[in-house]
């Protein structure tokens, strides 16, 4: 009776087919990874908008973002061109998104809205909208 075998590998072929699965594996593997979501708060509107230009006395500061943040512990400063700290009242927001206060700016110059949000998947975010106030 004769015996028939399959045909051994050449050490080179075998290495070439390992090489082959592998770049296919590699090049397969970010379709089959499960989706992950790097959320972070990020500004789609706000007033002032970045250069804008306001009038001394009360202004309403809105920012909105594009994901739901968590008001409680966000909050908004007016930094003045020598470095002070001008007090934001935090008002109510329209939504989840958005966070809303009124400062009365009593002096013209260059000004900084900061922001800093939490939003709900954990990630702190933070940022400055720079602005101008006049004397209208």
């Amino acid at each position: 009776m004769l015996t028939v075998r399959p045909p051994a590998f050449r050490p080179a072929a075998r290495r070439l087919a390992l090489g082959l699965l592998a770049l296919a594996g590699a090049a397969l593997a970010p379709l089959l990874a499960p989706a992950t979501a790097e959320a972070h708060a990020i500004v789609i509107d706000s007033n002032p908008k970045v250069n804008d230009t306001l009038g001394v006395g009360g202004n309403i500061l809105k920012v909105h973002f594009n994901s739901r943040i968590d008001r409680a512990r966000s909050k908004l400063t007016i930094i003045a061109a020598d470095k002070t700290e001008v007090p934001v009242t935090m008002t109510a927001s329209p939504d989840d998104e958005t966070l809303t206060g009124q400062v009365t700016l009593s002096t013209i110059g260059s000004f900084k809205l900061r922001w800093q949000v939490l939003a709900v998947d954990g990630h702190t975010t933070r940022g400055d909208i720079p602005f101008t106030v006049i004397q209208p």
